[in-house]
């Protein structure tokens, strides 16, 4: 599974959110270690000042009265002061406190090289100073640990999460406005592969995307207008040709040689089927509305009128619910597959055209015997004029009836495969989305 995404928008609100993140981070860690130095300094004056007064007060107290003083430094400051033994048992600073260690190694400069520190003595928990008194008796003060280790500011981290999750959610915003009209331009550029207009796009926002925009809409006007032009033109050319193909017709059919008269007529047909295509590839089947369509009706359509002709057709058709489709551009694609299935394989057997249904689709196979085509020329074949050197002995055509099946396939929505058969042949398999209606 890939769980990188995708699209450019969560890419780059990803990528927003890491730098923010990791430049948060950064800042605390510069900050905390900016002001490591300072604070241990000051605290360091703190503890040297409580201890110098502590001893400063003891020294010129009263010794009937030391034990008041000492009494009424841990009711009010919370420190307290306790004779040193040999034997005490002490934890020592962890050597991973960097600030504690600052405040350590300032404390004994200012107060001698031997003077002990600890977090706790005797399994009581305190930042544990010694100090000594009257020449070599040694004696303890203990400050609460909150007076040298600073709690952690709850209430600041909250304030950065918020900051941080308002600046994410405009980071998004401003991404969103940014992708938004890209994935408009990608959805049209969609439309216009699969043959339709797309609507013009809104030429709004940011200058490089008004532009776009503007460039986009313009030349999918182009393309329109290109069409309507062909569409014009081949019309108009198929009419003009037709006119002196009627006369042509009408002189074979008074010609007293019958075999030049059947000749005549077949280059007739031919050339009358070729107009034929140019006329279908030229249709817009975009202006059709799609409506419930029977497929099996509509190979039936063309497949039994060529059985009654006597074409080698064998139907295998699964019965399947009407769906939304366009019925004169179906008509269409299932003449020119199976046209072509007849001319290029149908001396070779049976030409098989089968319908089913495939979970959201609905499928349409027509299948032969003849030459086939090489898979590396599958996509080729799909292009307007473009024919198999291997299949032209003999056989007519412009080469645009796959490229009328590919057309009016993509603008269902679906697409046509190409595939070589078992034991030679080919197989057009033509796939539609299975809307219903």
């Amino acid at each position: 599974m890939n769980f990188v995404p995708q699209s450019l928008l969560w890419r780059t609100f990803l990528l927003i959110a890491a730098l923010m993140i990791v430049a948060v981070l950064a800042w605390a860690a510069i900050f905390a270690r900016a002001e490591r130095e300072p604070r241990a300094h000051q605290l360091a004056q703190m503890v040297v000042s409580v201890v110098n007064l502590t001893r400063s007060a003891l020294v010129s107290a009263q010794p009937e009265k030391r034990r008041a003083l000492l009494l009424e430094l841990s009711d009010r400051e919370g420190i307290r002061v306790y004779p040193a033994e040999e034997d005490d048992r002490l934890e020592p600073l962890p050597p991973r406190a960097a600030l504690l260690q600052l405040v350590a190694g300032e404390v004994r400069r200012q107060l001698g090289a031997d003077t002990r520190i600890a977090l706790a003595r005797e399994g009581e928990s305190g930042f544990w100073v010694s100090f000594r008194l009257d020449g070599d008796d040694e004696y303890w003060v203990m400050l609460p640990r909150e007076r040298v280790e600073r709690g952690y500011p709850l209430q600041w981290l909250g304030w950065g999460v918020a900051v941080l999750l308002l600046a994410l959610a405009g980071a998004y915003l401003v991404m969103f406005r940014v992708t938004r009209p890209l994935k408009a331009l990608a959805a049209a550029a969609r439309d216009i592969g699969r043959g339709r207009r797309p609507a013009p796009l809104a030429e709004a926002g940011p200058d490089e995307v008004r532009s776009v925009s503007h460039a986009f809409n313009q030349m999918s006007a182009d393309l329109a207008r290109l069409d309507e032009d062909r569409a014009l033109i081949l019309a108009g050319i198929s009419h003009d040709l037709r006119t002196p193909l009627t006369r042509l017709r009408l002189a074979a059919e008074m010609s007293a040689d019958d075999g030049l008269r059947k000749d005549i007529g077949a280059d007739i047909d031919e050339m009358d089927k070729i107009i034929g295509q140019f006329l279908d590839f030229a249709r817009d089947s975009e202006g059709e509305a799609p409506e419930p369509t029977d497929l099996n009706a509509v190979v039936g359509h063309i497949a039994v009128p060529l059985q009654r002709r006597g074409a080698d057709i064998a139907l295998r058709l699964t019965d399947m619910p009407p769906v939304l489709l366009r019925p004169l551009a179906l008509l269409r694609l299932a003449a020119n597959l199976i046209n072509n299935a007849l001319r290029y394989g149908g001396a070779a057997g049976p030409v098989e055209v089968a319908t089913r249904r495939a979970d959201d689709q609905v499928v349409l196979e027509v299948l032969d015997r003849g030459p086939g085509i090489p898979p590396e020329e599958a996509e080729r074949l799909k292009q307007p004029f473009t024919r198999l050197e291997a299949a032209r002995s003999g056989a007519g055509g412009a080469g645009l009836g796959l490229a009328i099946v590919d057309r009016v396939a993509r603008s269902h929505g679906g697409r046509l495969e190409l595939l070589a058969r078992e034991d030679g042949g080919l197989i057009a398999r033509v796939s539609l989305p299975a809307r219903q209606a």
